[in-house]
């Protein structure tokens, strides 16, 4: 069942398709509650999963399921053309909402990677992308008259946690032995932010930063609060690298370029009379370019040896690496074939529009993701955008009193997305991408 059609923004034939064929809002925004109220954490989706697996056999697409753990692909072949692969992720967080919504979270679960229960939420609306990436592919099944080739509708486990993707490849996504989903041609993607609701954006060249993140273990030597004297005093040893690590940036880099040190959590100790024998802290760096990347590592390991000897440490200290989302590149021809497309669904979102409509990206995002593993491992170009989803009355008010800032984005337990009409947005700009390379 449609929607009746509404007034079309533009008279391109692509919008006249989405306005045409775009489902019945209603049971997607029930669709998005569910999962909301019912999150799962990296490695655990299989509730989500099989719900998306279910609504896409409803659909008619063909289903492949468990691959990379909890992911699921929907294809729908459609005759001689491109094939599009469209991709949105679907874990949660480790947060304790506090929204207040009357679909929030209450959900809490024992996280298979370290065996802590946690409280659970969908704090970066992963929930969001599944539920309209779902709508979009109904309405692409609608509109299949209109045009050619196959889509590829996949939903990715382990997002935050920087290894969904390449599961997926791993575990023989494009495989004729294994799973054989056809091999892309061109890799769409998109991500909610805390911006206006109504807005999408994208650009061509570097869009998101390549990430990673460490474990350093320092060794001291423990002791009673009262005999500092002879302890080897971690806390303080981890206070000083801490400090260190911030001229990485400041001092060491080139002024021009975006770089990023974040120390995100130090523990050490239990009591505070006791010494403790060694300090964790956990490290993130966010980079543009493999040089950076690399000199960044080489800083903070420098830095850290050379702290744990001038504190005279008993042992060498312990470097693990966590995680690693690559450099996400939008293809230039692709994504100016993309905000093409949007420019002419939505309009421009300039001085006349009121806040609404498509603008090009004026500067890559310090963000990450793994998104492209599902492009590289196949040499596949791809486009990755951004659109809003702050209430419109709530950005407008918080940017005429310069409060912007302190609107929730995501990863914050307030996180409350407006569903209008973000979830229409979501929707239309996923068809428009699709539409611009399968159209007939």
């Amino acid at each position: 069942m449609t929607e009746p059609r509404a007034e079309s923004s533009s008279s391109s034939a692509i919008s006249a398709l989405i306005d045409t064929h775009r489902p019945v809002l209603a049971a997607y925004e029930q669709f998005y509650k569910t999962l909301h109220a019912d999150p799962e954490l990296s490695l655990q989706e299989s509730t989500t999963s099989l719900r998306i697996k279910d609504h896409l056999v409803s659909l008619g697409y063909e289903v492949k399921t468990s691959i990379g753990g909890h992911g699921v692909v929907g294809i729908l072949r459609n005759g001689s053309g491109k094939t599009v692969l469209i991709r949105a992720d679907m874990d949660a967080l480790p947060i304790a909402e506090a929204t207040g919504l009357p679909y929030s979270s209450t959900k809490r679960m024992v996280d298979v990677a370290d065996g802590v229960e946690k409280p659970v939420m969908h704090a970066c609306g992963h929930d969001m992308h599944c539920s309209t990436l779902l709508a979009a592919s109904e309405l692409l099944k609608g509109a299949k008259a209109a045009w050619s080739g196959t889509l590829i509708m996949l939903f990715q486990p382990n997002e935050e946690r920087a290894a969904g993707a390449k599961a997926m490849v791993d575990d023989g996504l494009y495989d004729p032995s294994r799973h054989d989903v056809p091999k892309p041609d061109i890799v769409l993607g998109a991500h909610i932010m805390p911006a206006r609701a109504g807005t999408v954006q994208t650009a061509g060249g570097p869009f998101n930063s390549a990430a990673d993140s460490f474990k350093i273990t320092v060794f001291g030597r423990g002791g009673h609060g009262s005999r500092p004297h002879q302890a080897i005093d971690p806390v303080v040893m981890a206070s000083s690298i801490v400090l260190k690590l911030q001229t990485i940036v400041s001092r060491e880099m080139d002024p021009r370029d975006a770089v990023v040190v974040t120390v995100g959590s130090l523990q050490a100790g239990n009591a505070e009379n006791i010494i403790a024998g060694e300090a964790v802290l956990k490290v993130n760096t966010r980079t543009f370019s493999e040089e950076n990347r690399r000199r960044v590592q080489e800083s903070i390991e420098r830095i850290v040896r050379c702290e744990c000897e001038a504190f005279r440490c008993p042992q060498p200290p312990k470097f693990e690496s966590i995680s690693h989302f690559p450099l996400l590149y939008n293809d230039e021809a692709v994504s100016e074939t993309v905000a093409e497309a949007m420019i002419d669904h939505f309009g421009k979102d300039d001085e006349s529009s009121k806040g609404v409509g498509f603008s090009t990206s004026p500067f890559p995002s310090m963000g990450s993701e793994d998104f492209s593993h599902l492009s590289n491992a196949v040499g596949a170009p791809c486009c990755f955008w951004n659109y809003g989803g702050i209430d419109q009355k709530v950005w407008d008010d918080a940017k005429k009193n310069g409060r912007i800032d302190e609107i929730a984005g995501t990863h914050s337990a307030l996180f409350s997305p407006a569903i209008h009409p973000t979830m229409k947005t979501a929707i239309d700009a996923y068809a428009a991408g699709a539409l611009a390379f399968l159209k007939r």
